[in-house]
């Protein structure tokens, strides 16, 4: 256990280190992510600054879950907890980190696989190994934003890249226009507060970034998804 605690102490922040540096790459590069993001619309592009003004505060988190992992703060149990997330958030950096490389050379496809990875394999976590929120424990509460915002910010990523990948400029059908209702509706009453908030997010970045009805459409299902989550979490 000692070995694979250290192990999980280094491997974490150097993931994190390299997605930083990924950032720092697609920011100022020519062309930068954001170039590439204007020149490949589609019915699932955000507005860009949202994913900016999602992504500073939800680092801090990072921060603050790397710096308890790795001076091994708290009981047994909630550090077994976060050793064993650090795989994941390790591998959830290496996907987004190498994704950027792809994006910016504008090899959308092949930036979707790594889209494709780091959202299921956190969906997965989330859903399926990660243990119940305790309230009283501030590494658990930690450990449960940074996975949660990962996740939700990763479906956003994916609708994202995946409808830029193979549907580029192509208007949403009626059957996509119902299914994200549909699809975001069923995943907000299975939701808590924190990723039914990041699905909240998605929806308003998706509706600041479409025009139109589908905006409005979108705005609807902001809101939909707002009360659905609300309510579930009240009772």
């Amino acid at each position: 256990m000692g070995n694979q605690q250290s192990t999980a102490q280094i491997v974490a922040p150097l993931s994190f280190l390299y997605d930083f540096a990924a950032q720092q790459y697609g920011m100022f590069s020519k062309p930068n992510m954001l170039d590439v993001h204007n020149q490949n619309l589609a019915a699932f592009s955000p507005q860009p600054f949202f994913i900016a003004g999602f992504f500073f505060p939800q680092q801090l988190f990072q921060l603050a879950y790397l710096w308890k992992l790795w001076r091994g703060e708290g009981n047994a149990q909630e550090r077994e907890v976060m050793e064993k997330y650090a795989w994941w958030y390790s591998l959830g950096n290496v996907c987004i980190g190498t994704w950027m490389f792809f994006w910016n050379s504008s090899k959308l496809e092949v930036s979707n696989v790594f889209v494709v990875i780091n959202t299921l394999s956190q969906l997965f976590y989330i859903s399926m190994l990660l243990p119940a929120l305790d309230t009283r424990s501030t590494p658990s509460i930690i450990t449960h934003v940074v996975a949660k915002t990962f996740a939700g910010i990763g479906v956003l990523d994916l609708l994202h890249n995946t409808s830029v990948a193979y549907f580029k400029d192509v208007p949403p059908s009626s059957l996509v226009q119902i299914a994200t209702g549909v699809g975001f509706a069923a995943a907000a009453s299975v939701s808590d507060g924190i990723f039914g908030g990041c699905l909240v997010y998605d929806l308003v970045a998706l509706s600041m970034g479409q025009h139109g009805s589908w905006s409005m459409l979108l705005g609807g299902y902001a809101a939909m998804t707002a009360g659905i989550v609300g309510l579930r979490n009240w009772f």
